[in-house]
């Protein structure tokens, strides 16, 4: 069982591919060892490693870190909301930005570089 899991983790963020090509680790048991045991990530790092390649360039509709008006049509839940797209995933981006190793706290520090670089005027409190 514990073979079938381990098997599971390391072929299914192969699929988490778009049709750019654009592929989630493929290291996983390799990287699971190495992030159990390193420091956690700030939201910066997170943010480079899971989200940048497609925010940093608004690609498949992502809205680009920085740009304003590509989150301005966004919900007025719209913090929470993206905490939880992140985590689950919407439309062509997959959850944790492909990147399934990732744990829910780390996903929400990236979350929050990108508001907080995007909108630094927000109170964090």
């Amino acid at each position: 069982m514990i073979r079938f899991i381990l098997l599971l983790l390391m072929v299914v963020p192969l699929f988490a591919c778009t049709p750019e090509g654009r592929q989630a680790p493929t290291t996983v048991a390799t990287e699971s060892a190495a992030v159990a045991t390193a420091q956690p990530l700030t939201g910066k790092q997170a943010y480079e490693r899971a989200c940048a390649e497609c925010h940093d360039d608004g690609i498949d509709g992502a809205p680009g870190i920085g740009d304003r008006e590509a989150w301005g049509g966004r919900s007025m839940l719209w913090q929470a909301v993206l905490f939880e797209h992140a985590k689950s995933g919407y439309l062509e981006m997959p959850p944790r930005g492909g990147d399934q190793i990732l744990d829910d706290a780390t996903i929400s520090r990236a979350a929050e570089y990108m508001l907080s670089t995007t909108f630094p005027e927000i109170d964090k409190d």
